[in-house]
């Protein structure tokens, strides 16, 4: 297999397990609107316990999330393991498997240079002031990496909690969510 050919191919499988491990696709739009939006900013708002129903989003927590993606979005495309790092809580397995793949990416010289996400829903679960548990449903709309456009992805839902450690929202976990067709 040509080089070329290969690097495309990996580019390819590192985008869509990027996009799988959840966290990519956690950037906020204004009012949770459905309209494309470049990554951008950090971390900034309120979380609580996951025993509430689910309830359209505040603007805490959507500008919790926006900031927390903006800045993890900014750690991924300047190659920054350690911005990228100090975003999760130290036991956070997402944490851990985003800072392997950004490793991956710097150790072959690739970076990440446009990622926009499209958010179709996020809710909030529990919000309190330490504390904050979303369920999101989104979509990378764009992304490139050495200026290869790469695949857009499917809508994914995942619920995400964010706690508040020493002054800054810091992601402890991402998982898969069924969410219930309404």
């Amino acid at each position: 297999m040509p080089a070329t050919t290969a690097t495309r191919l990996l580019l390819w499988v590192l985008a869509a397990a990027f996009v799988g491990i959840g966290v990519v696709c956690v950037v906020v739009a204004t009012d949770a609107d459905d309209a494309p939006r470049a990554a951008a900013p950090a971390p900034t708002a309120a979380p609580s316990s996951p025993t509430v129903a689910p309830v359209p989003a505040s603007r805490r927590a959507r500008d919790v999330l926006r900031a927390w993606d903006d800045a993890r979005a900014a750690a991924w495309t300047t190659g920054d393991l350690r911005a990228l790092r100090t975003l999760y809580t130290p036991t956070s397995a997402a944490g851990r498997r985003d800072v392997a793949m950004l490793r991956a990416w710097n150790d072959r010289g690739s970076r990440l240079s446009t990622l926009t996400t499209q958010v179709l829903r996020l809710d909030v679960v529990a919000e309190s002031g330490r504390r904050l548990v979303l369920v999101v449903t989104d979509r990378v709309a764009h992304a490139a990496a050495d200026e290869v456009a790469l695949p857009a992805d499917a809508a994914s839902t995942r619920r995400l909690v964010l706690e508040r450690v020493d002054g800054a929202w810091r992601m402890a976990s991402v998982s898969p969510e069924r969410r219930a067709r309404s």
